[in-house]
């Protein structure tokens, strides 16, 4: 599994249209083939930073969404938000921990 992160920071006065953006489209990222999880965190500190987490089945999956019409679509509209550039990593998760006492 990959895990994909996306940091994101908007102009602020955009971060409705950003959430509106994102909650059009999270289904049917969700629903893409290979992905297998999708969250939106938001910075406590700084609210119109923002990140999106999603896990995939493997590079290829994240590849074949990232060269589909849709991706273009919905980054297209996201981009023209940016107030700084967006910085991505894949990452592969080594742990989860859902219940420290359970070991």
């Amino acid at each position: 599994m990959l895990v994909r992160i996306v940091k994101m920071s908007f102009d602020p006065e955009k971060t409705d249209d950003f959430i509106e953006i994102f909650n059009n489209s999270k289904s049917k990222i969700r629903g893409f083939k290979g992905c297998e999880h999708l969250e939106l965190y938001r910075d406590k500190k700084t609210p119109y930073i923002f990140f999106t987490y999603s896990y995939w089945q493997s590079e290829d999956h994240l590849n074949a969404y990232r060269n589909s019409d849709y991706f273009g679509i919905v980054w297209k509209a996201t981009k023209a938000l940016f107030n700084n550039k967006p910085e991505a990593w894949s990452v592969d998760r080594l742990y989860k921990v859902d219940n420290p006492q359970a070991e």
